[in-house]
This record gives structure tokens, sequence and C-alpha cells, in this order.
């Protein structure tokens, strides 16, 4: 069963969520949050596997939401996922600094929204549709000032070759064959990175990834 909880200030998304995600059989919405701080006293109180979290809310925004979760050891297991508008694409790149695992628009298809439910629940991230490559090639035009290369020096090269796949939004069986290994190497590569470069996530990988150099906007 897949625990999701709801934190959005229009009532109207949550119910509409909400109704989508009963339908399943193995997701249950523990509980519905109309603010940030309200939401993170219920995702302490429910730890469920999966936050949709609105980013504009009252009192506490949906990226300091986020970041707090990402810093409690506590609630190491719960997977935010940023809930946006399309006229909202700045945030993206904040959330995913702030370690979401990725991010969803409001006006998504039913069936989109159970697969990425699912997707975030196992621990990976939102990052293979097309339209979140075109916002990391948007706002990713350049390493950060305070992000270096130096932290992959660390990496094997065949690790860093599987954090470069990543980036450009592969799943672990798509880096599998492109590196003509196992799928289950390529999980290992993966998650051998991302615990040498302190990523929480996949998400906070790609980040990474692009941030110090190892990948660039546009590169395919």
């Amino acid at each position: 069963m897949i625990r999701v909880l709801l934190v959005d200030d229009q009532s109207l998304i949550r119910s509409g969520f909400r109704a989508l995600l009963d339908l399943e059989d193995d997701i249950e919405v523990v509980a519905e949050a109309g603010d940030g701080a309200e939401g993170l006293d219920l995702i302490r109180e429910h730890l469920p596997d999966v936050a949709l979290v609105d980013i504009q809310m009252p009192r506490v925004d949906g990226i300091e939401c986020t970041r707090r979760i990402a810093a409690d050891p506590a609630l190491a297991g719960v997977h935010v996922v940023i809930l946006t508008n399309y006229g909202m694409d700045e945030y993206v790149l904040d959330g995913l600094r702030a370690g979401a695992a990725g991010f969803l628009v409001k006006d998504i298809v039913p069936d989109d929204l159970l697969h990425a439910v699912q997707v975030a629940a196992r621990g990976d991230a939102l990052l293979a549709p097309s339209v979140t490559r075109k916002l990391i090639d948007r706002y990713i035009s350049r390493p950060a000032p305070s992000v270096t290369g130096a932290g992959l020096a660390d990496l094997t090269a065949r690790e860093r070759e599987a954090v470069a796949l990543v980036a450009h939004g592969l799943s672990n069986d798509e880096i599998a064959g492109h590196m003509v290994i196992s799928p289950l190497t390529a999980k290992t590569h993966v998650n051998r990175a991302m615990t040498k470069l302190g990523a929480r996530d996949r998400a906070q990988l790609v980040v990474l990834a692009y941030e110090s150099g190892l990948v660039t906007p546009g590169e395919r």
C-alpha cells in the first residue's frame, strides 16, 4: 500500500487528487493539509511514502516545506513531489535543490498521476518526461558558483557515466542498455554515486550533475 499525503491550499485540487487516488487499491490518501505548516505536522504524524506538495501556500510554502522534510532524518522515507502550474516553472529547480523527487503539473491526466505516485514511492525521480529535461536545460544554464566538480573525483568512470545518463532522464533499465550492463548493476552505480555525492535521491543527483559541469544543458 502506497500512503500519500496531499498539501495544497486549494480544496478543489486536493479533492480531485484524492478522488483519483482513492480509486486505486494500492494507494491510500492518509491526510490532507491546506498549508505547508499544517502539512509538516501531518507528515511527521503519518510518515507517508509520498507527499504531493503545492509550491505557493500560506505560512510555509512548498519549497521550504520540502527543504525541512529533506533535512529531517526521521522523514527520510518521505518522497516529496512538487505540484506546480505551467506559469510557475521558475520554481521547479528550487524545489529539486530543496530535495523534491520531482514535480507534477496540476492538470496532469489521471494515468500519469497514478504512475508518478508509484514512481516516487519507489524512490525514483520524476525526471524522465521531456518537459522535465526542458526545464533542466532552461534553468541550469551554468554551474552555480558554490558548486565545483571536486566531489566527482570520488566517482569511478562507470559511476560518472551512470550519473550523466541519469541527468539525461534515463531509467535504470535504459542506463543498463546504454552501458551494456544489467539493470541491477546500473542501479548499483547510481546508488553508489548518490552516496558519494551526498544526494538524497535521483533528482538531487541530476542537479549536482549539471551544477558541477559533468553534464551541460543541451548536451545529448
